[in-house]
């Protein structure tokens, strides 16, 4: 028994060339005499002496070793036979014939077998036995392809294999080395799978209608109707666009809508599951009850049958109304072969365009700006109106302050006074009113910052108050109230000068003439008036002041102020001295010799 089937290296390199030698030992570790010397061939080189003349002669170099893997590289001897499998199961059929190749390799005596795949065989084929060497007995031996032959009987694994044929490769090469080949055999075929190949006894047609008959002549032959179900009688109805199969294998019909992207309706594949469809009803008495009990064929009269479905007809499927405009090339051939019907003209079931209604902004509702309500209007999800960056960029922290009194016929509102703030970045608008003390009025923050529309203006094409329109003694409207414009800062003033191309000549005169009574008064005091004698002045009334009780100068500077209607700065005698008499001032007739009848308001 042999545990070893190593072989001997017969290729190797030598100072980097590579080269053959003859193998010592075979398969195994087996000694190979054949490529040893004999002993005759020992003892006739002790004795032969060396030639001195013209030297020993030259013997010829010996055949160039191959090894069998090289020389028998993808050369396979290939045999068709044929096995008898039992069948125990079956009363049809009590063995099985089958066919197989085996195929065996030269280069490592190693054989295996394949029997060819059958169609619906059910058996499982394709390689019945992996490549391998096969034992021949129990003594280890293993089959070589000198065992094998056409015309015997080959047992492999318990299972006899009868060798019927082989090709022509393997006859040229088994003669080649001296086998004589068999004559070849008949290749036994199956009886069962010859039996199932012979044609079917044809069935006698009975005289009426088969449905059997109909379903092997029709089957997967359908009849597709393109239809259009109106149900706009109901609420919220529409026209649903439905596709009609007949199928013609058993007379059953279904109906699918046809759905479209972003309809609104669920995606439910079938509108009617395939059903036979009944088209007239048999008369009954009306007082027998029928409500959720199948439908019979002694119920029903007729059934609907592919005659009822054409191009143009409305047809009733279950309580719903359809109208069949086209159908497709297979449907047009059966009624063309079958009913010799020649117009499948399709009906035009297209809706008309609509005729485009123009979008009409609704009135503006009074919350916010136009522009922001406006957005609900153009999309479902507003956005933000756009804002001009740039303008916000250039014009950013610059602010026109305006001093305005309320028009109002109530009088109390008369002496109400607010600071009226344009915000340069937005042309937007906020007005103040700063507290005055038992006034009765809570000052404070009177309009938020929001866009002002003049008088007049429409929602649809709003115009806003711009620098331009505030001038000294226009009246501006915000939301209904009425302010007259008394007094702005120096900043306006300055604004107004450096960019004087951007506003109206009369705009910017209007704040000059405004302010052209301070810059005369400054003037004045300064030339007429020393400043150390102002200083000194100064200096004795406030000395004068601090001998009286605490005194309000806040207060004070707002009499003076509210007294100023006209805004001038200056202020008459009398008004004057009513004033000190008022908040409890000494009026010292040295003080009043030095003091001016008409002082600026600082100074008094």
């Amino acid at each position: 028994q042999k545990t070893s089937f190593h072989r001997c290296q017969t290729m190797d390199f030598k100072n980097g060339y590579a080269f053959f030698r003859l193998p010592r030992e075979g398969v195994g570790g087996e000694t190979l005499f054949a490529n040893q010397l004999s002993q005759d061939e020992l003892d006739d080189l002790c004795t032969k002496g060396a030639t001195l003349t013209y030297g020993q002669v030259k013997r010829p170099a010996p055949s160039r070793f191959t090894p069998a893997f090289v020389a028998y590289d993808k050369k396979v001897l290939k045999f068709d036979a044929y096995f008898m499998e039992e069948v125990a199961i079956s009363a049809e059929e009590h063995y099985r014939i089958r066919q197989v190749g085996i195929y065996y390799y030269l280069e490592d005596d190693s054989m295996c077998i394949i029997e060819p795949k059958v169609k619906n065989s059910g058996l499982l084929q394709g390689k019945l036995m992996r490549r391998h060497r096969v034992p021949k007995n129990v003594h280890g031996d293993y089959y070589h392809w000198k065992d094998l032959n056409v015309g015997i009987d080959l047992t492999i694994y318990g299972r006899t294999y009868r060798l019927v044929n082989c090709d022509s490769f393997t006859k040229v090469f088994l003669e080649s080395q001296g086998i004589v080949v068999n004559p070849p055999e008949e290749l036994v075929s199956d009886p069962y799978t010859e039996q199932r190949q012979m044609p079917v006894q044809k069935r006698i047609v009975p005289t009426g209608p088969d449905p059997f008959r109909q379903f092997l002549a029709y089957d997967t032959k359908v009849l597709r109707f393109y239809a259009i179900w109106d149900d706009t009688n109901c609420a919220f109805g529409d026209h649903h666009p439905c596709i009609i199969h007949y199928f013609l294998a058993d007379d059953t019909v279904e109906v699918r809508e046809v759905h479209k992207r972003n309809d609104g309706r669920d995606p439910f594949p079938v509108l009617m599951r395939r059903q036979r469809l009944p088209k007239i009803f048999v008369d009954k008495n009306k007082n027998f009850p029928s409500c959720v009990l199948e439908i019979t064929d002694h119920e029903v009269q007729e059934w609907y049958s592919p005659k009822d479905f054409a191009i143009g007809k409305t047809v009733t499927l279950l309580g719903r109304t359809f109208f069949i405009y086209d159908c497709d090339k297979f449907t047009q051939d059966f009624y063309r072969e079958k009913y010799g019907i020649t117009d499948f003209q399709p009906v035009d079931v297209n809706k008309k365009p609509l005729e485009k209604v123009p979008q009409v902004i609704p009135p503006y509702n009074g919350f916010g700006i136009p522009e922001d309500s406006l957005q609900n209007c153009l999309s479902l999800f507003p956005k933000p109106p756009r804002k001009d960056i740039i303008k916000m960029l250039e014009n950013n922290l610059k602010v026109l302050r305006y001093q305005v009194a309320l028009e109002s016929p109530v009088p109390e509102d008369k002496n109400r006074r607010f600071i009226l703030s344009y915000f340069l970045a937005d042309d937007t608008i906020s007005i103040y009113e700063p507290p005055v003390r038992n006034s009765g009025i809570t000052g404070g923050k009177y309009l938020r910052r929001t866009k002002v529309t003049k008088p007049g203006s429409t929602p649809e094409n709003p115009i806003y108050y711009e620098p331009s329109d505030f001038t000294i003694g226009s009246t501006i409207e915000v939301f209904g109230h009425r302010f007259i414009i008394t007094d702005a800062d120096e900043y306006v003033l300055n604004y107004l000068e450096r960019n004087a191309e951007s506003f109206p000549e009369a705009t910017v005169q209007s704040i000059r003439d405004h302010f052209l009574p301070r810059k005369v008064v400054v003037e004045t005091t300064s030339s007429g008036f020393p400043k150390k004698d102002l200083d000194d002045l100064i200096v004795e009334v406030q000395k004068e002041l601090k001998l009286q009780e605490p005194f309000n100068t806040r207060q004070f500077h707002e009499a003076f102020h509210h007294c100023d209607t006209e805004g001038s700065g200056f202020l008459d005698k009398t008004r004057f001295l009513t004033l000190c008499d008022r908040f409890n001032i000494p009026t010292s007739t040295i003080l009043l010799k030095k003091v001016r009848w008409k002082g600026c308001c600082a100074c008094g």
